[in-house]
């Protein structure tokens, strides 16, 4: 049986502020670290011994190649590189190969073994200040698995961008779009608040918010974001939209729009979810909360006449 075997469904955990990891190591020395990645960014775990791996040409040092699966060809990256392990010849014939799906972009990551599948409340998400100290950081949060273990979740959308930046938003593809719009005065007056706790993602947003010359206000997480909503009390109306994200630690992105649209106060607030997982259910479970615009971090260029078009 699989270790991804018998997950549950991403919007009913996500209803409940749950989520899944897939726990994994990328050595197998006895103190190695534990690192987790959200269940419903993977696809499979495959033996790297079975597959032949071609090497690309002037391709990026964390590029190691290529490998063919089931008809698709597939990047292969070297996480354990990119957090400063080197595998001997010995470990990658051992290692394994985790199939993700980033904005629809499959990617596999060399890690050693898969550990297991574990349930968490985004509650016991933590992203301790250490790790926002450097923009070069590479840890987004933490938690704890059942032994006391302290285990690392990685910016993920930060390897993309530094090893196959295609496959994240370009900031630059922004401008064109906002060409013929006309930007309602409660916009361009106004603080849109976002929710994000990848620094690569706020990056994006922070310069296509610039871009457009229009005010934005980052948060960590959700409940940083709800929050400072509710101590605005009434004014909190006059804010014209809120875009957040789905996996956040404290607070995950469909709480923060149940919380919001069941107040009187915030009901009306246009919010839209910029996410990279964008399965069907989740944009279906986004609509049934009360979201009123889904768009992926690959299309995040668009966000502006996105809030514009949903704009009461």
């Amino acid at each position: 049986m699989s270790v991804l075997d018998n997950v549950d469904a991403a919007t009913n955990l996500a209803k409940n502020n749950e989520l899944q990891l897939l726990v994994f190591r990328i050595n197998d020395k006895v103190d190695s670290a534990y690192y987790a990645i959200n269940v419903f960014k993977t696809r499979e775990v495959v033996e790297s011994k079975n597959h032949f791996l071609t090497q690309i040409p002037s391709a990026h040092a964390l590029l190691e190649g290529t490998i063919m699966l089931r008809g698709l060809q597939i990047p292969i990256l070297n996480l354990p590189a990119w957090l400063g392990t080197t595998l001997s010849r010995e470990d990658i014939h051992k290692s394994n190969i985790l199939i993700c799906d980033f904005n629809g972009v499959i990617i596999g990551l060399r890690i050693m073994s898969a550990f297991r599948v574990i349930k968490k409340n985004w509650n016991e998400m933590h992203a301790p200040d250490s790790y926002r100290l450097n923009e070069d950081g590479v840890v987004m949060n933490d938690t704890r698995l059942e032994d006391g273990s302290l285990c690392l979740i990685l910016d993920y959308e930060k390897l993309l961008a530094d090893v196959v930046p295609q496959a994240m938003v370009d900031v630059l593809d922004d401008t064109s779009s906002l060409a013929d719009i006309i930007i309602p005065e409660q916009l361009k007056n106004g603080t849109v608040l976002i929710a994000e706790d990848s620094r690569t993602a706020q990056r994006h947003l922070i310069q296509i918010f610039r871009n457009a010359n229009i005010n934005m206000q980052i948060f960590d997480n959700g409940q940083k974001l709800v929050d400072y909503i509710f101590n605005l009390g009434e004014k909190a109306k006059d804010l014209p939209a809120i875009i957040t994200d789905i996996e956040m630690p404290e607070m995950s992105g469909f709480t923060v729009i149940q919380t919001l649209k069941a107040n009187p106060i915030t009901k009306d607030i246009p919010i839209i979810v910029n996410s990279s997982m964008t399965g069907e259910n989740n944009k279906r479970e986004a609509e049934v909360l009360g979201a009123d615009g889904f768009i992926d971090k690959t299309k995040s260029h668009n966000i502006i006449p996105l809030i514009i078009s949903v704009m009461k």
